[in-house]
């Protein structure tokens, strides 16, 4: 069985919208059926940029929650904390180490982070190699990824084929994977742009956690046109078109199914709807989630996962180890 590896920052709000939601998490839901998956909570990658301690605490269990309350299984999947299997900090400074400070430099994600600022953090520059590690210690095959994460996965593939060929070949090669079915969601107020979880405008995103009042005002501000017409077309009607996409993801009805359906009906009648799907859709979730995030089993489930995972995590460390040279010799 192939082995797949995703991990997602804590962040405030949940930090899981409703972008991520439909287009991440509930595939990794399908994925766990499939494939033997590790799912983290990269709490590690989290702190290249300043965090309150008590914030970061409370934001990384609120994803542990969102993990389960989504659906995945911990009998099916590992779910774990990064800061509690030591080996990813430990081969990330080995990657380091294979690692050159000019494709770390060129990194996209790196140059817009530090644009314009007069400090930058070294973590900052060095997270690529970390997120190399966190892939490769526990023998990845694909990736599941978004289009913004592809320059990393490369340079991951670099990295173990670079440590494969200099010291001793370990390392499987991950490949990307992009679900060519998951929905790609866009801001509610600038329908030409990703949903983000850092918007300043607190109206374009949808958080999974939002009370079904705030989805219901969200969506029905929501930026739209003046057609008046429930009709597919992105480069004319990108909000619609992202509304439709939200309801089809949520119900399974094709755009074609969804644009018979809401013939004639205005876009009122139409934003109701939508923000009606969404909210039950999400219900479970949310119920799930209040029901298990202070919880025994929330903590039972990190436990093991993190047992599992430094079982794993440490035999291809100590493979990288004796690779490298690294210590003594044991008789």
């Amino acid at each position: 069985m192939q082995t797949i590896f995703s991990g997602i920052q804590p962040t405030a709000s949940g930090g899981i919208t409703l972008g991520n939601y439909l287009g991440a998490l509930k595939q990794f839901i399908e994925l766990q059926n499939d494939y033997n998956c590790y799912f983290c909570i990269v709490d590690q990658h989290a702190i290249t940029i300043p965090q309150d301690r008590l914030e970061l605490r409370k934001n990384i269990r609120s994803l542990a929650a969102i993990y389960v309350a989504a659906g995945l299984n911990p009998e099916k999947s590992t779910i774990f904390i990064q800061s509690e299997v030591p080996a990813h900090a430990q081969a990330g400074w080995m990657m380091q180490c294979v690692s050159y400070i000019g494709e770390l430099e060129r990194m996209t994600q790196f140059k817009d982070k530090s644009s314009g600022k007069e400090g930058v953090v070294a973590g900052l520059l060095t997270y690529p190699p970390l997120m190399a590690a966190d892939i490769l210690l526990y023998g990845t095959d694909l990736v599941p990824v978004g289009d913004d994460q592809k320059q990393h996965i490369e340079l991951t593939r670099d990295l173990a084929e670079r440590f494969n060929k200099k010291y001793n070949d370990i390392f499987t090669i991950p490949d990307i994977r992009i679900s060519k079915n998951a929905a790609r969601i866009m801001s509610l107020a600038e329908p030409t742009k990703k949903m983000s979880k850092s918007d300043e405008n607190q109206k374009a995103t949808i958080f999974v956690l939002d009370e079904p009042k705030v989805i219901e005002k969200k969506i029905k501000s929501s930026v739209t046109d003046s057609e008046g017409i429930v009709k597919f077309d992105k480069d004319n009607k990108p909000g619609i078109s992202n509304l439709l996409s939200i309801y089809s993801a949520f119900t399974g009805e094709t755009i074609l199914q969804l644009e018979q359906k809401f013939e004639g009906k205005n876009y009122g009648d139409f934003k109701q709807a939508v923000a009606d799907v969404v909210i039950e859709g999400l219900r479970p979730l949310r119920e799930r989630y209040h029901e298990i995030l202070n919880s025994e089993e929330l903590d039972q489930i990190l436990d093991n996962g993190a047992q599992k995972a430094n079982m794993v995590a440490n035999k291809m460390l100590k493979k990288m180890e004796n690779a490298m040279g690294l210590g003594r010799k044991r008789k």
